[in-house]
């Protein structure tokens, strides 16, 4: 199979000297908080990678990049993507690898100077870790066929994987994307050239990637940019067909491969898939047509009604319409002989053309979830009149139980999961949340399900799935173990799921890929080869893991806390809040949260990738995020108008002072302990290493916050109401907006405590663009993130804040809060108050954390990383 099941990467390019005149003038002179704002925009815009070059003649490369990058490091909502190092010199490669953790990949290599120095450079990057693009060139150039394409390819790849053993999931080939439409005859075949070549690429040489830069193919069209942005559309729609992973492209401007006009298209694919001997000369004559136009706009088909009932039925599914369901679901009953041949033909016809067109990136979640909503409509209406029989035997692909795992409350991915798979002509068993294993196991076997799905949002989750796979094995089960949710990860299924199980085991990243491993892990042609690949590649993943680990790259505790935050005490008075203890609010006004809400995660949430407003607006996703953000608006409205939630929160502030790395409160109740951890990556540039408790004074005089707030149990059980109707869209809609007015009751109360209840930043005046980009003084850092990965101790937190009591919210035995719509965490004044990562931590520093605690050092490895990045024979923990 060579086509790209997978979910296709865009790698973002204006961190490039080379490409951007504005990132090269910013790096010129020197405004680095600016040059970093473009990459947070390229991140925030849908960049799932970040190409970095600083190939300029008037540039101290090394210097620029190894800073660049080091700066990048700071700043976790850029870091938390890989980085490209791009360059041409292979010193300025080298300084960038020195400065990166995690994965990096370089941009790159190639066979041009001949193998010895070839393999020279790919023996560095495979010590550091790297994975890397290497080019389709040798030392008789660039290749242009497909053919030539595939033999530099296969040449590399003998070299690479069977010399020095470097991992094939860690080479990207770059076949070369040439410009088509030239003039020149011979360029016709260059598009082409590329999706054949990427095909034998990816059909011959296992596990690799292919990638490019997109924006080559349309340079005859430079100065029509309309055109040259329906060619990219075009060039992606077949290249990734023909097994394109990653590309270089401004992906938020492309149009819809649908909604580009029929004429316009047909012309750029004869040029493309060169189908024609005038197809240049046709593709500048209707390129003039278009030029300076400012966007593709669809018109839209009012005439639907005028088709067959079965025709009607179809649109009605494919664009979310319920206007009319009920009089064209009569309509088909009285045609068909049985009521439930309405549903096996006109509506799994329209489910099954809606999940084609999801697969092929033609449409876009919320549009499933309404197509999902019309479905359950219909399937209601026709269900009194299905006499002893379940729809579901007749036309089901396979039955696939879904819960979120004991300790755990999230269930927003899930749900959406289902919907997708059931778009699909599965049928779905969802257990909800908080489920234990010994009910899955249960329900499994009595409803003989074909696939098992776990999801978990907080870390404790994973240890809970380890467990339900190693029960699966001692049950000697054989099904399909599917791994999702938002702390999952790829390496931890590889390295602590897969080997309790020896079903197939398989981590599935977002809704879009679900069908696809669904799909494979049930066809009986597919199923045993996939399953192998899958473990294999989990496999190598694994070993590659453990070799790494052997470098233990950190500074003792010691010398950590030797190298802690030292400021100046004496020269510092810490503010004093304008009260101690508790405050309550109960029935906050929800339009004071809707004016602080962060719409960018609501638009992740369904998928959606882009910058939020440019989203509304954006070519590709545009229509379907104003049609999402529109409802969202009117779900608004009916929260307010109903009462549907009823915001809470507590806050408190207590006496405190720093005993090195615990942090020691002073309340009526006595004396609380909050413990914190410290980084041991060895330091950079004169910086510490952090632990929460450097920014609280040692001298006694010093004061910490906390809060809980919570959207309400209302709110959830109006949303559990909609899934009783069988609206599933509304459902979740529901939920991901509880989600972010819990994130806004939280930046509005803190916004509160810097001016009013602690008083530190009176005069602060933001706009709300400013408050999500956290441009004020202090932190509001949470038990179980980035800087405190401990969850037990938000214990400690709700035990000073009585939040049970208070309002309402609860901890699971895992520490997830519920409601689910909840957020909680500790206040921090001082002025160098900063969000960080924890980073590598080594035993001793766990073993003393675990003895300061009272707890058991097992039991803490649980829960600061649920044992995934704890390796006790390595003696080190990852965040």
């Amino acid at each position: 199979m060579t086509e790209n099941t997978g979910t296709f990467v865009n790698i973002g390019e204006r961190t490039n000297v080379t490409g951007s005149v504005r990132f090269r003038k910013l790096i010129s002179e020197k405004q680095y908080d600016t040059a970093l704002e473009i990459a947070r925009q390229q991140v925030d815009g849908g960049a799932q990678i970040l190409d970095v070059n600083m190939d300029e003649g008037l540039l101290n490369s090394e210097a620029e990049m190894s800073r660049y990058l080091n700066l990048i490091a700071s700043e976790p909502d850029i870091s938390r993507v890989p980085i490209m190092i791009d360059s041409s010199k292979w010193s300025v490669i080298e300084a960038g690898l020195k400065c990166l953790q995690g994965k990096s990949i370089v941009n790159s290599i190639s066979l041009k100077e001949g193998e010895e120095q070839f393999l020279k450079q790919a023996r560095l990057v495979h010590r550091y870790g790297a994975a890397m693009v290497v080019m389709a060139f040798d030392e008789k150039g660039q290749a242009e066929t497909a053919k030539r394409k595939y033999e530099i390819c296969k040449r590399a790849y003998d070299i690479l994987v069977k010399e020095i053993d470097f991992p094939p999931e860690d080479i990207i080939f770059d076949p070369n994307i040439f410009a088509v439409a030239t003039g020149i005859d011979e360029h016709n075949d260059y598009a082409l050239a590329f999706f054949e070549g990427t095909k034998l690429i990816k059909q011959n040489l296992p596990h690799v990637h292919v990638s490019g830069g997109v924006s080559n193919v349309s340079f005859a069209f430079r100065g029509n940019n309309m055109v040259r942005e329906a060619m990219h559309t075009c060039f992606l729609y077949h290249a990734i067909k023909a097994g394109l992973d990653m590309a270089i492209v401004n992906a938020g401007s492309l149009p819809g491969y649908q909604d580009i006009p029929e004429d316009l298209r047909e012309r750029i694919e004869d040029v493309l898939l060169n189908r024609s001997q005038n197809a240049t000369d046709r593709m500048l004559e209707i390129a003039e047509r278009y030029r300076g136009s400012t966007g593709i706009t669809k018109i839209i088909d009012n005439t639907w009604r005028e088709q067959t009932v079965d025709e009607r039925l179809e649109h009605a599914l494919i664009h979310g319409i319920s206007d009319f369901i009920e009089i064209d679901v009569e309509e088909a009953r009285q045609k068909y002989d049985k009521p439930i041949q309405v549903i096996e033909i006109p509506l799994m016809n329209g489910m099954n053309l809606v999940g084609d067109l999801f697969g092929a990136g033609k449409m876009f979640l919320p549009q499933v979830v309404k197509s999902a909503r019309v479905m359950k409509k219909a399937v209601s209406i026709l269900l009194p009149y299905i006499e002893k029989q379940k729809n579901e035997d007749h036309h089901s692909k396979g039955k696939i139980l879904m819960a979120t795992v004991n300790g755990d409350v999230h269930d927003i991915g899930k749900n959406i999961v289902g919907v997708v798979l059931q778009c699909n002509n599965y049928q779905v068993i969802d257990l909800g949340v908080m489920v234990s294993c010994a009910k899955i196991l249960e329900v499994a076997a009595k409803e003989k399900v074909d696939i098992i799905g776990l999801s978990g949002l907080i870390t404790p989750s994973l240890d809970e799935m380890v467990y339900v796979g190693s029960e699966m094995q001692r049950a000697k089960l054989e099904l399909p173990l599917l791994i999702g949710g938002a702390t999952t990860s790829k390496m931890h299924t590889a390295v602590k799921i897969d080997p309790t199980y020896n079903g197939p085991v398989v981590h599935v990243t977002d809704a879009s890929r679900s069908v696809g491993v669904v799909q494979a892990l049930l066809s009986r042609d597919r199923r045993s080869a996939y399953a192998k690949s899958i473990r294999a590649e989990y496999q190598t993943m694994a070993k590659k893991r453990y070799i790494s680990r052997i470098d233990r790259n950190r500074i003792t505790i010691g010398d950590a806390r030797s190298n802690r935050s030292k400021f100046e005490w004496s020269n510092y008075q810490p503010p004093k809040p304008t009260f101690e203890g508790i405050k309550v609010f109960d029935g906050y006004p929800l339009q004071e949260l809707i004016n602080r809400i962060d719409w960018q995660p609501f638009f992740t949430t369904w998928e959606l990738r882009g910058r939020f407003p440019d989203i509304i607006d954006d070519p590709l996703v545009g229509k379907a995020a104003r049609s999402l953000w529109n409802d969202a608006k009117d779900m608004l409205k009916q929260i307010i108008d109903n009462k549907w939630a009823r915001p809470r929160a507590v806050i408190g502030f207590w006496a405190a002072k720093s005993d090195m790395d615990d942090i020691r409160l002073t309340t009526d109740n006595g004396e609380f302990v909050v413990h914190t951890l410290r980084q041991q990556i060895p330091p950079r540039s004169n910086r510490a290493n952090l632990a929460l408790s450097d920014y609280i004074s040692p001298n006694g005089d010093d004061w910490l916050g906390g809060f809980t707030v919570t959207a309400g149990k209302e709110i959830q059980e109006r949303a559990k109401n909609f899934e009783e109707i069988g609206d599933v869209y509304n459902s979740i809609l529901l939920k991901a907006l509880a989600d972010r007015l819990a994130e806004a009751f939280a930046e509005r109360l803190h916004e509160r405590v810097r001016r009013e209840f602690w008083g530190y930043a009176t005069t602060e005046d933001l706009s709300n663009d400013s408050l999500i980009a956290e441009d004020y003084q202090g932190i509001r850092p949470a038990p179980g993130y980035p800087a405190c990965p401990d969850h037990t101790e938000k214990r400690t937190l709700f035990d000073l804040l009585d939040a049970e009591k208070q309002v309402g919210v609860n901890l699971t035995k895992s520490f997830a809060m519920w409601p689910a719509a909840s957020v909680s965490g500790w206040y921090f004044s001082h002025p160098s108050a900063r969000y960080f990562g924890l980073g590598k931590i080594d035993r001793d520093q766990v073993e003393d954390y675990a003895q300061r605690k009272g707890m058991s050092t097992k039991l803490i490895e649980r829960w600061l990383a649920s044992s995934l990045a704890y390796d006790t024979e390595k003696s080190e923990i990852k965040f």
